[in-house]
């Protein structure tokens, strides 16, 4: 036996089982692999096609996020725009707020001002009577401390009294 040439019989029984594997794997064998492969297949080409319309979506989404976000920015300039009209009007409201308030206490300490000079008149003149006063009975009690003053007074008083009537 040569290892090298195979004998013709059992190059012949090798011939009849090949056919036969071959036979059993084409009908029962063949038809499962390649049913596999082709799932695999349709699973691979169906999760491509998952991943196209995922990145188609993504690329919605990204375009929708800045969208959103020129919104947003818009918006956030238009309530800054707001809030500075707003202010202005409030300092503006203040500012007028603070001269009317200053102009009323302005008239109101011109009110306080007479008044406490009209008093302060008043009572100048209240002094510059007692003082009068004061003077004229010094004077007065000097001038009647001699007896002829006295009389002076007496006849100058009667005088005034009796041309009166």
């Amino acid at each position: 036996m040569n290892l090298m040439l195979p004998d013709s019989g059992l190059l012949f029984w090798m011939t009849v089982i090949f056919a036969i594997v071959f036979v059993i794997l084409a009908k029962f064998g063949f038809p499962i692999i390649t049913g596999m492969v082709e799932k695999r297949t349709r699973r691979i080409d169906d999760a491509i096609a998952a991943a196209r319309k995922a990145e188609d979506s993504l690329a919605g989404v990204v375009q929708e996020q800045a969208r959103l976000l020129e919104e947003a920015k818009a918006e956030h300039a238009r309530i800054l725009q707001e809030a500075s009209v707003q202010r202005d009007a409030m300092l503006a409201k203040a500012h007028e707020d603070a001269r009317e308030e200053a102009r009323k206490m302005i008239e109101d300490a011109k009110v306080r001002i007479q008044n406490e000079k009209e008093a302060a008149l008043r009572e100048v003149r209240k002094e510059v009577s007692v003082l009068s006063l004061a003077i004229a009975e010094k004077v007065i009690s000097r001038e009647l401390s001699a007896e002829k003053g006295q009389k002076e007074l007496i006849d100058r008083l009667f005088e005034e009294t009796s041309g009166l009537s």
